[in-house]
């Protein structure tokens, strides 16, 4: 089992995000500062998190595709009874599809989750042989990602939970939460995409630390930053949010 790669294949990680940009927007030109406050504020709210690996990344991709609009907790509720109901990946992509759906249910969107399980397994073996996905912590984190977003139905979030989760990978998923706290505070543009503000969150925050702000991230929409009535009375990072004062620094 691979932890990740080392620095140097991290910092390409970076480096090749920053080619990528398409605009002159600079978060450190614009805003200096921002990114250290963010990150320090959520730190001293949320605390550290340490990475740990919390399932192979072939139960993360089938996890995470389980997580699509919808909770943790319902997620996780169909994983168990898919895993219940059908112990191996060989059981999951050769079932008929009415039974994966009746398995995840919970989940919600059992319908359009089921075919796209077994089309992500079907396509894992075709390429491999087998359902381990343990060979992409030998790639570089952006072949990794390219090579699990050929799958249907994965794009680049879902990759990169898996990569990250899977290999502590420094690459950014940007889910509901991140996006919409990430915007609000003006770490990257108003109108950035999803996968516009993943580059740009990638080429601004080190590499090392990429971990900590995504989990501190999604914590903060989740306990602070909601979507309806934020809770900006006790947000560390008020004095310098977009979303409270427009022209904030």
């Amino acid at each position: 089992m691979s932890a990740g790669l080392g620095p140097a294949a991290r910092d390409e990680t970076v480096r090749r995000a920053r080619r990528r940009r398409g605009t002159p927007w600079s978060l450190e030109r614009r805003r200096p500062g921002l990114l250290d406050f963010v990150l320090g504020g959520l730190r001293r709210l949320y605390g550290t998190p340490a990475w740990e690996r919390r399932a192979d990344p072939t139960e993360e991709l089938v996890e995470t595709i389980l997580a699509q609009h919808t909770s943790d907790l319902n997620a996780e509720r169909a994983f168990a009874e898919l895993r219940r109901r059908l112990p191996t990946w060989s059981d999951v992509e050769r079932a008929p599809v009415e039974e994966i759906e009746r398995a995840i249910v919970s989940g919600g969107l059992a319908r359009q989750k089921a075919p796209r399980i077994q089309a992500a397994l079907r396509t894992i073996r075709a390429e491999r042989g087998d359902h381990s996905l343990e060979f992409l912590g030998d790639l570089p984190p952006l072949q990794a990602r390219d090579w699990l977003t050929r799958i249907p139905g994965v794009g680049k979030k879902t990759a990169s939970v898996v990569l990250l989760f899977g290999f502590g990978m420094p690459l950014m998923p940007v889910d509901t939460h991140v996006h919409r706290v990430t915007r609000r505070i003006g770490l990257v543009p108003a109108r950035a995409t999803p996968d516009e503000a993943h580059e740009r969150l990638m080429a601004d925050i080190p590499s090392a630390l990429i971990h900590e702000a995504h989990v501190n991230l999604i914590t903060h929409g989740r306990r602070t930053c909601f979507a309806r009535r934020p809770a900006c009375e006790r947000c560390p990072i008020r004095p310098r949010c977009r979303h409270v004062a427009p022209r904030a620094p």
